[in-house]
């Protein structure tokens, strides 16, 4: 007697489609960068978790960094500390990097923690301080003003995250300090990308707020499913807005030696699962160019 409800064939072909994905990532090391309203979102937060989970279970390596940049602002607003962003960076002050601290370190990144160690597997949490994870340096805005306490990363220590990674998730808030323990506040993609190509990742994958890369970003139906790093950096003066840095992101991935970055739409619930294990996917990819 069938169960009111389910489709077997369905299912069983979902399933067989994702098998030779799961033969390929098995065992590859896969860089996800949270954020965006798969981080705000309450029912998105905990599919997030799980999905995870899910991916540690099939046997990926998963690493997960975040940065938290609303919430930031919202514990700036609560203690009137001006808000301020140059170039898309906010401008970081030694006061607003330790609120940044406090936020991301001890909120944030528990949060995440507690979550995905409620769904079924132990996740650690660490920041760039950690080990000596990251090593930063100071970073002008695009324009070559001082913005302050904002930091580009330029070394990862893979050990400290090989060693976490045998047996768990590592959950990496991007927050980093430099030779002399200056603590900086770094853009999470950045962040992402530099873990990535440290960590020799199979595909680095940027969770964001749209579709993917769009030829019209006015048309969701213009999504660009897969592109080579040519072709992207040839079109990237012609972009502007939030999706410009992300894709500049995927360039540096690549050439860094990442085999596969993609640009994922984190408002779609288990938007990971869908574009790692499905033919069609969900957003872009860029390889390596032609």
């Amino acid at each position: 007697m069938k169960t009111p409800g389910i489709r077997p064939s369905r299912d069983v072909g979902t399933l067989l489609e994702a098998l030779p994905y799961i033969r390929e990532f098995h065992g590859r090391t896969i860089v996800v960068k949270y954020g965006g309203a798969a981080m705000t979102d309450p029912a998105l937060r905990e599919e997030f978790a799980r999905d995870v989970v899910l991916l540690k279970y099939v046997g990926l390596n998963v690493i997960v960094v975040h940065g938290g940049g609303p919430d930031i602002t919202k514990y700036m607003r609560r203690l009137d500390m001006d808000v301020e962003f140059v170039d898309g960076l906010r401008v970081s002050d030694a006061d607003t990097v330790e609120i940044a601290k406090m936020v991301l370190i001890g909120k944030v990144n528990k949060d995440i923690v507690l979550r995905i160690n409620r769904h079924g597997q132990a996740a650690v949490g660490l920041s760039g301080d950690d080990g000596n994870l990251f090593r930063a340096a100071k970073q002008l805005s695009s324009g070559g003003a001082d913005i302050g306490f904002v930091g580009r990363i330029e070394k990862v220590d893979v050990d400290v995250l090989n060693h976490i990674a045998q047996d768990y998730i590592p959950v990496v808030a991007s927050i980093a300090a430099d030779a002399d323990g200056a603590s900086y506040n770094v853009n999470a993609d950045e962040a992402a990308t530099a873990v990535a190509r440290a960590m020799g990742a199979y595909k680095v994958m940027f969770l964001t707020d749209v579709e993917g890369w769009m030829r019209d970003p006015a048309d969701p139906a213009s999504v660009i499913s897969e592109a080579h790093a040519d072709e992207v950096e040839a079109a990237l003066d012609g972009i502007s807005g939030g999706m410009r840095p992300k894709l500049q992101a995927c360039i540096d991935a690549i050439h860094g030696g990442v085999s596969f970055a993609h640009i994922v739409d984190g408002r779609v619930p288990h938007s990971l699962l869908l574009e790692l294990f499905t033919d069609a996917g969900i957003g872009t990819k860029i390889r390596a160019a032609r």
